[in-house]
């Protein structure tokens, strides 16, 4: 390498070629003769000599992208461009003004992309093409296989940042300066253009940048980088994922009509549950996985399924309640409190007010009073005649005391089951609502977002 730099460096190159004849044999020889021998070294008369590159290329598919290994796979058409100093010639006399020669014949500048993780595996090109004035267009298909820090937190409705970085491997900013071939502006518009393949992902913008990469010892780099933003296509998550979802837990918020104390309502719930569970493991594919961030998306999966599970058990506690109430102890106060008076009152489910005490008048026995001076043949028959009236309420009296005894015994029992009744109601009535406003929130957000999307 040293022998071939000391000798492009004390001969100097024919400046123009010269042609025997107006053929393309003619010209290949002169290349055979005067070019192609220097193929070793950079191309320029006086090594101290910048060489310009200018770079841009076409995307043409966007094949995939691998949120867990965090890579986006693309296929574009790569296009370099840079000046052999020392190379011209008349195209009258030559016969043309372009010709184009083995890749391999030519210095060539090992430019390679820095988010690179895989070899190229896109078909190899053999040529590229070289004007009469020294100007190399190097043009090549390059299936990149890059890395690309992925951010699925609003999956399905997430919009990708990644970078192609181009940069010289062996030549540092003091030999090679890089330049953009082309504005971000029509590389978007040829790309989109020229688009085939994009899948679920399309092109949404480009932009560049140019910036020296300093190495700790005053070495620098010229590094070209285009961002492009990439934006998913969320129709089909919305359809497959979020409508069947949102489908599921509405038939769960309406299975509140059916009576709590029935055992259907129980059933149908666990049927929803094994339903939704079988949903998510079948719909498991179409989810990202990646250790960096959860997408919103499963939590909203995970809150629709808690949902689902709160339901049930609020439905078993219930039944429990209704069938069981006799059994339970008095309600507690501060229970009393937070349900029966607060909790009722935010879902408008007030408690009747009936009459369940029985009130009871107790004949207080009359005493039979005689006037003094009755004769004693008229007082018997009357005497005896009270003496079983008197009996008679005195034993109506004791059977009116033990029917009111027993009542107000009974009274309490059905008073705490009444209060039991009330909680439960009132608990199924507030998730009910509960649940409707996260089903009318959610929907709502869905939607928005969905749409501002399709419109961005």
């Amino acid at each position: 390498m040293e022998l071939l730099l000391s000798i492009a460096l004390c001969v100097s190159p024919v400046g123009t070629l010269n042609c025997s004849e107006p053929t393309t044999q003619s010209l290949l020889a002169a290349f055979n003769r005067d070019v192609f021998n220097y193929s070793a070294v950079r191309p320029v008369n006086n090594q101290r000599t910048h060489t310009n590159i200018s770079i841009y290329f076409t995307l043409y598919a966007i094949l995939g992208v691998d949120e867990k290994a965090q890579i986006l796979e693309t296929f574009i058409w790569q296009t370099m461009m840079w000046r052999i100093e020392y190379l011209s010639w008349d195209p009258v006399e030559c016969g043309t003004s372009v010709i184009t020669v083995p890749r391999t014949k030519l210095w060539r500048p090992d430019v390679v992309i820095n988010e690179f993780v895989d070899k190229n595996k896109a078909p190899d090109t053999y040529y590229v093409r070289v004007n009469n004035t020294g100007y190399v267009t190097d043009g090549m298909p390059v299936k990149v296989k890059s890395s690309c820090n992925l951010n699925i937190y609003t999956f399905p409705f997430d919009i990708q940042k990644c970078s192609f970085t181009f940069q010289s491997y062996m030549h540092t900013s003091d030999t090679v300066h890089m330049y953009f071939g082309k504005s971000v502006e029509e590389i978007l518009e040829r790309s989109n253009e020229l688009m085939q393949t994009m899948g679920e992902w399309e092109l949404l913008g480009m932009t560049s940048y140019k910036h020296d990469l300093v190495i700790y010892d005053g070495t620098s780099w010229d590094e070209l980088t285009y961002f492009i933003t990439l934006r998913r296509r969320a129709t089909l998550y919305v359809v497959n994922l979020i409508i069947p979802s949102c489908f599921l837990i509405t038939l769960d918020l309406f299975s509140f009509i059916l009576p709590p104390q029935s055992v259907d309502r129980s059933a149908f719930k666990m049927t929803l549950i094994l339903g939704y569970t079988v949903f998510l493991l079948l719909m498991n594919e179409l989810l990202p996985v990646t250790g960096n961030t959860i997408p919103l998306l499963n939590v909203f999966f995970s809150i629709c399924l808690a949902l689902m599970v709160a339901s049930l058990l609020e439905t078993i506690v219930i039944t429990n309640i209704l069938h069981n109430s006799k059994d339970f102890p008095p309600v507690p106060h501060w229970i009393r409190v937070i349900i029966l008076e607060i909790m009722a009152r935010l879902v408008c489910l007030y408690r009747k007010k009936t009459d369940d005490e029985v009130i009871i008048l107790q004949n207080q026995g009359s005493v039979l009073e005689t006037k003094p001076g009755a004769d004693a043949v008229g007082q018997s028959p009357a005497k005896d005649t009270g003496s079983e009236t008197a009996s008679e309420l005195r034993e109506l009296r004791r059977q009116v005391q033990d029917i009111h005894e027993h009542m107000s015994k009974g009274s309490q029992p059905d008073r705490k089951t009444e209060d039991w009744i009330q909680i439960g109601l009132v608990v199924d009535r507030f998730l009910f609502i509960s649940y409707a406003i996260f089903i009318i929130v959610s929907f709502i957000t869905i939607i928005v977002i969905w749409v501002h999307w399709d419109n961005v």
